[in-house]
C-alpha cells in the first residue's frame, strides 16, 4: 500500500463528508491546511492502533467532527496566539522562563484569590504556572485531585470553569503561561462514564477494563507491579454494583480507561481540546506510561502508548497548535527520553536530574550525577526539559542500574541507603523526610518531604545551630542554581521558594492519613510570605538568594538557547557543566560538600583569570591553576 496516497484519499473523503459551513472562508482555509499537515501522522498512528477494527472509518469520521467543533469553539484571541506561536517559535525556550507548580487551595484558597496572587508571581519572576488538578473529583481521598469526576467542571470549593477561563486570560495579560493536568490514563469511579458502566451499559463498560471473572486479570497480574502496595494489593478492584473486576492501576477509585476502544480515544480527545480551549499553554500528561495494556507485558511504556500520544499531539496541533504536551514519565531514563519529541511531548519533566541531585546531596559525590547526565541530558533542540527539585509527588530513585554498576555502585543497596538517609534513619543524616508507599515485605519505599526539610533546615532549626542552618540554606540555593542554569525550564514547587518545612497536620486528617505526600503539600499564606521578608531569617536568606539567582538567569540569554555539556572534573564532590552559544560560554561549578573543594581550571576548559563569577560579581582568581569553592558554593563563570 502506498501510504501517503491512501492517507490523502482518506482525508479527501473525510473532508467531503464534513460540514464546514460553520467556518468563514479564512477559517476554513486554516482548518483544512492544518488537516493536510497533520493528518498523515494522525492517520498512521490510528491505523496502527485501530486499523483492524471493522468500524475504523466511522471513528475517524467522528474524530473529524470533534476537531471541527473544537476549532470552531476556540476563542479568536487563542486562535491569534496559535498563529503567533507558529511564526515566532516555541515560548518555552526563553531564558526568562521560570515555572511554579501549586495547588490552588494551598497557594491562594480559590481561583478568585489566586488572581490576587499574580503580583507575587510576577515579582518572583514566574512566567509559567502549573495548577495541580482542580477538576471535580470525589469527596475525601481523590489522590490529590488525580481522580477526575468531570473534566469540564472545577472543584466547587475552588470556583467555576468560567473563573478558570478568566484566570487564564489574566495570566496571559501578565505574561504567565498556564499549564493544566490532562489526566487521561484513568477517571474517577464517579465520572459519568463509570456511573453508566456500573449500571450495566455495555457501551460504557467498554470504556474501562472490566472482567466478569478474575481469570484474565490474574494473567495480566503476573507481569504487573504494584504502585501503592501500602494501600492495597494488585491492580484490579471488585465493583459490586456491576459485578465485575475493574482495572485500577493506582487506587480503587481510579478506573483505567480502555484505549483498545477507539471510542475512548475520541471521547478523551474531546476533553483534551476542551481544556486547551480554556486558554492553557501546556497540558501535563499524567501517568502516560500506563495507557496501553498488552497481555504478557508489564503494561508500561508500550509502543502503542507512543502511537496514541502522537495521535493526541496531532489533534492538538490541528485545533490549538500553541499548546504543547509535558511528559510525566517517572520511569527508566531510557524510557523517559522516548516520549520527548515534536510529535509527542515537547516538554518533559527531568526525574533523573531531580533524583540524582538528591543522591549527590546524600553522598556528597557527583559521579553518578555526572555520568548519568552525560548519557541522558541531551534531547532534541525543538524540546525542553522541565527541571525541578521537588514536586507534588514523591521522590523515587529512577537512575539507570547499568550506569550505577559501571561506577561500582550496587543499585539495590544504594537505593536502600538513600531511603534510609532521607527518612532520617541513617546516622548523621541532615534530612527529615517521610517514607511513602513502603513495602514491608521488600523494604522498598519512596521519599516525601519539603525541599527545606529534606535539605536539612528543619533539623538545623530543631538543634538551633546557626552553622547547620547556614549549610542547609546553602544546599537549597545550590540545587536551585542547577535547575536555573543547566538548560530547560526551571520549575519551583510552591512553598520551596519560601523555605517552608514539612507539614505533619495531614496525619490528623482521615482523608489524607494514608498518603504521606501531603507532608510536603503545604499551604502558602500571607504569614509565610511575610516571614520571608524578615532579614536575618533563613527564610529571607532562601527567598532573597533565590531571587538573585533568578535575576541573573533572566539577564543571560545563553541560559535559554545555549547548549549544555556536562563536564568531568578532577574532584568527585564537584558537579560541572558548560552553557554555550556561538558567541558566549559559561562554566557552572557546584560543590556538593560541606568542605572547601578545588578544581583544576584546565579540566573544565578555563585558561587564565579572564572569567567573571556572575554570582559574586568578582573576577576569578586562580591559585596554582586551581579554582576554589567554599562549602556548597556555586560559581557561574563567564
Amino acid at each position: 500500500m502506498k501510504f501517503s496516497s491512501e492517507a490523502e484519499k482518506t482525508l479527501a473523503r473525510l473532508i467531503h463528508d464534513l460540514d464546514l459551513s460553520c467556518f468563514s472562508a479564512a477559517q476554513k482555509t486554516v482548518f483544512e491546511h492544518r488537516l493536510q499537515q497533520e493528518f498523515p501522522l494522525l492517520f498512521s498512528m490510528l491505523l496502527d492502533v485501530y486499523g483492524d477494527q471493522y468500524d475504523f472509518y466511522y471513528h475517524l469520521q467522528q474524530l473529524m467532527v470533534s476537531l471541527r467543533d473544537a476549532f470552531d469553539a476556540r476563542k479568536p484571541a487563542l486562535k491569534k496566539k496559535d498563529e503567533t506561536s507558529l511564526n515566532d517559535g516555541p515560548w518555552f525556550k526563553d531564558h526568562k522562563s521560570l515555572g511554579i507548580a501549586c495547588y490552588v487551595d494551598l497557594f491562594a484558597g480559590d481561583l478568585a484569590k489566586l488572581k490576587n496572587r499574580i503580583p507575587y508571581l510576577v515579582d518572583l519572576g514566574v512566567t509559567y504556572i502549573h495548577l495541580m488538578p482542580l477538576y471535580k473529583s470525589p469527596e475525601g481521598d481523590s489522590d490529590g485531585g488525580y481522580a477526575v469526576s468531570d473534566y469540564r467542571q472545577v472543584d466547587p470549593k475552588l470556583g467555576t470553569i468560567e473563573e478558570l477561563a478568566a484566570l487564564a486570560d489574566a495570566f496571559a495579560q501578565a505574561g504567565i503561561h498556564l499549564v493544566l493536568d490532562f489526566v487521561f490514563n484513568h477517571s474517577s469511579d464517579e465520572h459519568q462514564w463509570a456511573e453508566k458502566a456500573k449500571q450495566g451499559d455495555p457501551e460504557f463498560q467498554d470504556y474501562y477494563w472490566m472482567f466478569e471473572s478474575k481469570d484474565l486479570p490474574n494473567q495480566y497480574e503476573t507481569h504487573l507491579r504494584e504502585i501503592f502496595p501500602q494501600v492495597r494489593k494488585g491492580n484490579f478492584t471488585w465493583c459490586d454494583t456491576s459485578k465485575r473486576w475493574v482495572w485500577t492501576t493506582f487506587n480503587s477509585f481510579q478506573w483505567d480507561l480502555n484505549y483498545s476502544n477507539p471510542a475512548v480515544f475520541n471521547a478523551i480527545t474531546q476533553e483534551m481540546l476542551f481544556l486547551a480551549n480554556i486558554g492553557c499553554d501546556a497540558l501535563r500528561l499524567d501517568a502516560l506510561a500506563f495507557i496501553w495494556k498488552e497481555l504478557g507485558t508489564n503494561c508500561e511504556n508500550q509502543p502503542k502508548a507512543h502511537r496514541l500520544i502522537s495521535a493526541f499531539n496531532a489533534c492538538l496541533k490541528i485545533v490549538s497548535p500553541s499548546v504543547v504536551f509535558k511528559s510525566e514519565a517517572i520511569v527508566h531514563p531510557d524510557e523517559v527520553l522516548k516520549y520527548i519529541g515534536k510529535d509527542e511531548c515537547e516538554l518533559s519533566y527531568n526525574p533523573l536530574l531531580m533524583a540524582l541531585i538528591w543522591n549527590s546531596l546524600a553522598t556528597r559525590k557527583t559521579k553518578l550525577l555526572t555520568q548519568s547526565m552525560q548519557q541522558s541530558f541531551a534531547i532534541s533542540p525543538d524540546c525542553a526539559w522541565v527541571n525541578y527539585i521537588r514536586c507534588h509527588d514523591d521522590i523515587g530513585w529512577t537512575f539507570d542500574d547499568a550506569v550505577a554498576y559501571d561506577l561500582g555502585i550496587n543499585p539495590h543497596d544504594h537505593r536502600y541507603f538513600l531511603n534510609q538517609f532521607f527518612t532520617g534513619r541513617f546516622e548523621g543524616s541532615f534530612a527529615k523526610g517521610v517514607a511513602f508507599a513502603e513495602n514491608k515485605e521488600t523494604g522498598d519505599c519512596r521519599v516525601c518531604g519539603s525541599l527545606a526539610s529534606l535539605a536539612g533546615l528543619e533539623s538545623a532549626l530543631e538543634q538551633n545551630d546557626q552553622a547547620l542552618i547556614d549549610l542547609a540554606v546553602a544546599r537549597i540555593l545550590m540545587v536551585h542554581s542547577i535547575i536555573l542554569s543547566i538548560g530547560g525550564i526551571p520549575l519551583l514547587y510552591s512553598g520551596d521558594e519560601l523555605g517552608l518545612l514539612n507539614d505533619y497536620s495531614y496525619q490528623s486528617d482521615i482523608n489524607k492519613l494514608a498518603d504521606d505526600r501531603w507532608v510536603h503539600r503545604i499551604a502558602v499564606n500571607d504569614k509565610s510570605i511575610k516571614r520571608a521578608t524578615a532579614k536575618g531569617s533563613p527564610e529571607f536568606a532562601i527567598s532573597s538568594g533565590l531571587k538573585k539567582l533568578i535575576s541573573i538567569r533572566k539577564s543571560e540569554s545563553l541560559l535559554g538557547e545555549g547548549s549544555t555539556e556536562i563536564l568531568q572534573t578532577n574532584n568527585e564532590h564537584v558537579f560541572a557543566y558548560s552553557r554555550k552559544t556561538n558567541t558566549e560560554e559559561m562554566i557552572a561549578l557546584c560543590n556538593f560538600s560541606e568542605h572547601q573543594q578545588f578544581v583544576k581550571a584546565e579540566h573544565v576548559g578555563i585558561e587564565g583569570n579572564q572569567r567573571l563569577d556572575l554570582i559574586s560579581q568578582q573576577n576569578l582568581v586562580l591559585t596554582n591553576g586551581l579554582i576554589s569553592l567554599a562549602p556548597y558554593q556555586i560559581r557561574w563563570l563567564k
